[in-house]
């Protein structure tokens, strides 16, 4: 079961409470009887393990990826072509 934080809006009395997902907030402070609000903080989370990082869980090659054709090869330099002498009748 998660765990809320709730502090009172009159008398700031702060407390942590474990309630089910399907439970309804608390809404009166338990020492004062006043209105309370519920407390939002940062989550620690810690990523282990592999899989986390993007060259954890990669092929070398990916079919997923879109293919890029490679550079067209330059053409090879041809030599010069010899001079065309008419054909004799």
């Amino acid at each position: 079961m998660p765990t809320y934080s709730y502090r009172c809006t009159e008398c700031s009395t702060a407390f942590d409470i474990q309630q089910a997902f399907t439970e309804d907030s608390l809404t009166v402070c338990p020492t004062c009887g006043g209105s309370l609000r519920k407390l939002f903080s940062a989550v620690g989370v810690s990523f282990s393990g592999s899989g986390f990082y993007r060259n954890d869980s990669r092929a070398t090659t990916s079919s997923s990826s879109p293919s890029t054709p490679a550079p067209a090869a330059a053409p090879a330099a041809a030599a010069p072509a010899a001079p065309s002498t008419p054909a004799a009748s």
